[in-house]
């Protein structure tokens, strides 16, 4: 059990330490910087499975908030008031859910990973939107559009992110045969 739980342990560590370098692999766009983090977080939930790959999420959230500059513009928990900052609660849940849905299966098919990530990513673009729309019109007091929100948020960010739920889906269609030493470990936990 003690090794169970190590290999959890550093397999978490992995996953924040690699969201966190995706956060400085960036392409900058106006408003939201299209970064790996997703592919990141997304591969914590298909290889990690649900809980563990929205505890290494957890992690990476907690460093962030503790004043670890490892989000994209820095870190602290002033962090919260950025209006970027619902992507990555997004992160946290879409991870879960990507990993909830790649799980059902002990080797899940390419189209259910690309479904699982298809839908974490819902998950994160809902989150993230709606938190942008509603820091910037009640705490920063420069509502933003619902059009521009649209197409800064959404049209100008999801090409990329739908090529990484492609990438992401052939990268865990190809690991998730060889942690399956490790299945105790990783399976719908």
């Amino acid at each position: 059990m003690t090794g169970q739980k190590t290999r959890s342990m550093i397999l978490c560590a992995l996953f924040a330490a690699l969201i966190a370098a995706g956060a400085f692999l960036r392409i900058p766009i106006p408003v939201v910087p299209f970064t790996l983090q997703y592919l990141f977080t997304m591969l914590a939930g298909l290889l990690l499975g649900p809980r563990l790959g929205a505890t290494a999420v957890g992690v990476y959230i907690v460093l962030g908030l503790a004043g670890l500059p490892v989000f994209t513009q820095g870190g602290g928990p002033g962090y919260i008031f950025q209006p970027t900052f619902g992507y990555i609660i997004g992160f946290a849940l879409g991870a879960y859910l990507t990993g909830r849905i790649a799980h059902a299966q002990p080797r899940p098919s390419m189209l259910r990973l690309i479904v699982a990530n298809l839908a974490g990513l819902a998950v994160v673009y809902a989150c993230g939107m709606v938190y942008y729309y509603l820091i910037s019109r009640f705490y920063l007091g420069d509502p933003i559009g619902l059009w521009p929100l649209f197409l800064y948020c959404f049209l100008m960010t999801v090409p990329g992110d739908l090529f990484l739920c492609a990438v992401g889906a052939i990268l865990a269609r190809r690991l998730i045969p060889l942690l399956q030493p490790m299945q105790g470990v990783i399976s719908n936990e």
